[in-house]
């Protein structure tokens, strides 16, 4: 680590967040922050526990009468004043993502304004909370319709967007009036640290946002969850764990938004314009190294191009130079660890073995980072695991189809339904895939569907709720009609 990174670094607080001020963790714990592409330790961060997380709870709860009622104006300029900081400091949390993440430093600067897009999104929707008035059928009675916050709110983010993914959960919540106790990711937990920092010098009242770094994710949520005064709970991450707290959160019939896994099939049909379908295959699969629940899992070309599509695809996937992040030039950085590295190569031999063909890459990389090859690999049988697994890396399955309406049948045989991508230029056949793929997005000619003003979420073991877009702050909005008679 250099002079400088060692100093972003040191610019961050370690401590945990808890009611407007940065204290140590109740037992004295730390845990370490490790740079995933040398190994080295970066720092160590406060470790909370049971103890720690109510006394975050004890703080959103006292918060939140007082910041529901702050005037939506107000609560959008403090996310406005979020959006201008991030902006302001976008090399330096950057280069300090980079470091806890590994991804390529252009992208981390991606992510920050993209991040920062989120605050000035809600910033803008916090004066556009609407109700209703209106006169019964009857005309004996009133209804009067308001919408109002839920309350304290438990936000879960994951590593493979730290600091996206918080203000993603963050900025609606802060618009609608909701306090927050925000559980970051224990790979990524400097992100959601700066960030903390950059709301409350934003003027974030104390006790609003809580930030409480751990490595034992059930000593926090579970006592959250139980309590009675969590009122919400918004996820990013795995299926498996968006199960698990689902079944805790139905104890107190919480509201709950949930964004899990991803199995998107990319499909690629021969009147498609191929140099937009390759490019836009490499964003959908390398983007953020392919750790990402958009990422394009499974691509589909069709019989006539499938062989000239893989060629240029391998082409372009052999010349992505791969390294440390921070490196000049760099476009690939290593997996979040080991577990996730030897997870890729897994899939990777499981297909080799079911006779697919490597047609570049294939193993890890070099160095003592958690470095993988981009990989593309021809002639993937269907039964091959990665067909059904999130494979969360840079690889790229290219498996042949003949039909249109075997295209959808193999793109809709997944238990996931978060996002897919069609390639064509015959508009008849993008509006019927459009419409009869299960996926609640579809990328149409394009490789990159996120944006802060569009609705983004899954359907079936994909999710629950949406994020982004006007809808997003609905939310952490709940409806109260008052019935009016006597008129």
């Amino acid at each position: 680590m250099s002079d400088q990174e060692a100093r972003i670094v040191a610019q961050v607080d370690k401590r945990l967040f808890v009611g407007g001020t940065w204290r140590d963790s109740a037992s004295g714990a730390t845990f370490e922050v490790e740079d995933p592409s040398t190994r080295e330790v970066l720092c160590e961060v406060a470790d909370a526990g049971k103890e720690d997380a109510l006394d975050a709870l004890d703080a959103a709860h006292g918060a939140q009468a007082d910041w529901a009622r702050t005037a939506p104006r107000d609560r959008g300029e403090i996310l406005r004043r979020g959006y201008e900081l991030l902006m302001e400091r976008q090399e330096e949390l950057a280069v300090l993502m980079t470091l806890e993440m590994g991804k390529p430093l252009p992208e981390a600067r991606g992510e920050i304004a993209y991040a920062a897009e989120f605050l000035r999104w809600f910033s803008e929707e916090a004066v556009r909370i609407e109700g209703r008035f209106s006169v019964s059928p009857d005309g004996k009675s009133r209804f009067l319709v308001m919408r109002q916050p839920v309350g304290p709110s438990m936000l879960i983010t994951p590593w493979n967007f730290p600091m996206a993914m918080g203000t993603r959960k963050i900025g609606p919540a802060i618009a609608a009036g909701c306090t927050m106790v925000l559980k970051p990711a224990h790979q990524t937990p400097l992100s959601a640290l700066a960030l903390a920092g950059v709301m409350a010098e934003a003027g974030l009242p104390e006790g609003v946002l809580s930030v409480i770094p751990t490595t034992d994710p059930g000593a926090v949520t579970e006592p959250l969850l139980s309590d009675g005064r969590i009122r919400k709970i918004s996820f990013t991450g795995s299926t498996a764990v968006g199960r698990k707290l689902l079944e805790q959160s139905a104890g107190q019939v919480l509201r709950t938004s949930m964004e899990l896994g991803g199995n998107a099939p990319f499909l690629v049909f021969d009147d498609a314009d191929l140099d937009a379908a390759v490019d836009g295959a490499m964003l959908a699969k390398m983007r953020n190294i392919g750790e990402a629940c958009t990422a394009a899992n499974r691509i589909y070309a069709q019989a006539g191009i499938a062989e000239e599509f893989s060629e240029r695809l391998s082409r372009r996937m052999g010349a992505l130079r791969m390294g440390r992040g921070l490196e000049e030039g760099v476009q690939v950085g290593p997996l979040i660890d080991d577990k996730a590295r030897d997870k890729v190569q897994r899939l990777v031999d499981d297909a080799v073995n079911r006779g697919a063909r490597v047609l570049v890459g294939g193993g890890p990389g070099e160095g003592a980072g958690h470095f993988y090859q981009p990989t593309v690999l021809a002639d993937v049988p269907f039964a091959a695991e990665l067909s059904s697994t999130e494979i969360f890396g840079p690889v790229a399955p290219v498996l042949p189809f003949e039909t249109e309406e075997e295209a959808l049948r193999v793109a809709n045989d997944t238990e996931y339904g978060l996002v897919s991508y069609v390639y064509t230029r015959d508009l008849n056949r993008a509006l019927r895939v459009s419409e009869a793929l299960e996926t609640g997005m579809v990328g149409l000619n394009q490789g990159v569907v996120s944006n802060p003003a569009a609705p983004f979420g899954g359907v079936k073991h994909s999710g629950l709720g949406r994020e982004g877009g006007r809808v997003g702050i609905e939310e952490f909005l709940e409806t109260k009609y008052v019935g009016i008679g006597g008129i």
